[in-house]
């Protein structure tokens, strides 16, 4: 490396987490280990992938903020679009070939980096700029071009093959690489972890920001912007996971609030209860985090049995959580944890068991327990080759039914939900309506849901907790009462303002 020159990293700020280009060298290597030992791939094998390309909106010259596809970010960290990368299996030898922008484009985009300059960025073998790559691997005389196409079993949608002039006179294998770099992601490495434990950190906090500010009379955005710019200003986190969802009131019953339909757009009434997913990504890293609160910092007695029921459910999980355990089992378990709690309440009930075996636990929790989260919030290898999905309700929706393992970084996050079309039907079905009392179903309605999502990384003894907020509804309750004493009087927000 050039003398003088700080290692290659990427940071935003003194008071942000500095992360080693070593991170991305050690991905590699972790899968060309895997691809060394796999019989069907040939000495003198180059694993080629593209990264995302720059895009503008519609027909405009407008260019949304740029984020680098998964798999091109988990091998090379690289930040830019338009770029290839090259690696040869064998050697592990690493190649970048950047796009071959115009001078001209120096006036509107400042210094155009040279090869020697994304070399030391990204801290690689070598740099060529994309026009030559044809060249360059003709040179390499490669057995074969392992190129990544295979679908994401979590979106049904496929990765993009890379694909550029003259590609057709190598030798190509499409089907090798996704599944290894796949089952690569699903493990995360030291590096990958410390990453996010700072990220999951910074969204704590911010979460906890948010408890804090939130008051009746606000918008659903006014409290997404609390998350947003703490998570920015706190912690150079420019971009979110995910959408927001920040669901007050009867919005708490719409599992993915807050999109273009229902933008976090409801002004914040006094007993409502916050229903808030919010996370935070750091270099394309992800956290996924759920916190349920009442909005004036005081919960009602139903919205305290809710809770506390989902709470139970979270907590029951959390310690039986490890490595050996099915995950399936690990959704039953919350399942089972809340009808109990409902049936105390005297919503449901009979025989839990029996409730269990007629799926009412989907009634109330429609969605899967938990998701494998890293660079994708839901990240890749829920539904390796030969696993089958559960078709049964409540548990087709599980993005995963694999046997736990260490490293894997998985969410937690029970939840119930008063969903009049889910409700409705039930009450319709002669075998889930037996359980069901409407009368006191009907007095919870307006609940809306309550979700409380924790991130873990799997380990032998048990799981490491990533996410830390309040959680118990004393701390909660603490929580709001101190900021309120200490902030004040707060401006007071109406409709007309």
């Amino acid at each position: 490396m050039a003398s003088g020159r700080a290692e290659p990293a990427f940071c935003r700020g003194e008071h942000t987490m500095k992360i080693s280009m070593d991170v991305f060298k050690e991905n590699r290597n972790r899968l060309c280990d895997r691809l060394s030992n796999n019989p069907e791939v040939p000495r003198g094998a180059i694993v080629l992938l593209q990264g995302g390309e720059s895009e503008t909106r519609y027909c405009s010259d407008h260019e949304p903020l740029f984020r680098q596809e998964s798999y091109f970010h988990w091998l090379f960290g690289v930040e830019e679009p338009d770029f290839y990368g090259a690696i040869e299996v064998d050697s592990r030898k690493t190649i970048l070939f950047p796009p071959k922008l115009p001078d001209s484009y120096a006036v509107w985009m400042g210094r155009l980096l040279s090869a020697e300059d994304f070399r030391h960025r990204y801290d690689v073998d070598e740099v060529y700029f994309a026009d030559s790559i044809k060249d360059i691997l003709t040179g390499r005389t490669p057995s074969v071009l392992l190129t990544l196409y295979g679908k994401n079993t979590d979106s049904g949608k496929y990765s993009k093959e890379a694909v550029f002039p003259g590609i057709g006179s190598f030798n190509l294998n499409n089907t090798i690489l996704h599944p290894e770099i796949s089952e690569c992601r699903v493990f995360k490495s030291d590096k990958e972890l410390e990453i996010l434990r700072y990220v999951n950190k910074i969204s704590s906090d911010a979460h906890k920001a948010v408890m804090a500010g939130v008051q009746p009379g606000m918008y659903e955005y006014q409290a997404e912007s609390i998350f947003k710019n703490y998570c920015q200003f706190m912690g150079g986190m420019r971009a979110m996971s995910y959408t927001c969802i920040c669901a007050s009131g009867e919005n708490g019953a719409v599992l993915h609030y807050g999109h273009a339909g229902a933008p976090n757009s409801k002004q914040i009434q006094d007993g409502d209860m916050c229903l808030f997913d919010l996370g935070g990504e750091y270099y394309c890293y992800a956290s996924d985090i759920t916190c349920s609160f009442p909005a004036n910092g005081k919960f009602t007695p139903e919205q305290r049995q809710v809770y506390q029921a989902v709470y139970d459910a979270s907590r029951a999980v959390l310690a039986a959580c490890r490595a050996g355990v099915s995950w399936m089992d690990m959704h039953k378990l919350a399942e089972k944890v809340e009808l109990e709690a409902l049936k105390t309440m005297g919503l449901v009930q009979g025989n839990v068991d029996a409730m269990m075996e007629a799926r009412l636990g989907a009634v109330f929790m429609p969605h899967g327990l938990g998701h494998f989260m890293g660079i994708d919030t839901h990240d890749v290898g829920g539904y390796p080759e030969v696993t089958e999905r559960p078709t049964e309700a409540g548990l087709r929706s599980l993005r995963t039914v694999r046997i736990l393992q260490p490293r894997m970084v998985i969410t937690v996050e029970p939840g119930l939900y008063f969903i009049d079309t889910l409700l409705d039907a039930a009450l319709q079905n002669p075998v889930q309506s037996q359980f069901l009392v409407r009368e006191v179903i009907d007095r919870f309605r307006g609940v809306g849901g309550v979700r409380i999502e924790d991130d873990i990384v799997v380990n032998e003894e048990g799981i490491e907790l990533l996410t830390c907020v309040p959680r118990t509804v004393e701390e909660i309750e603490k929580v709001m009462a101190d900021a309120k004493k200490s902030h004040g009087s707060l401006p007071q927000f109406t409709s007309k303002q």
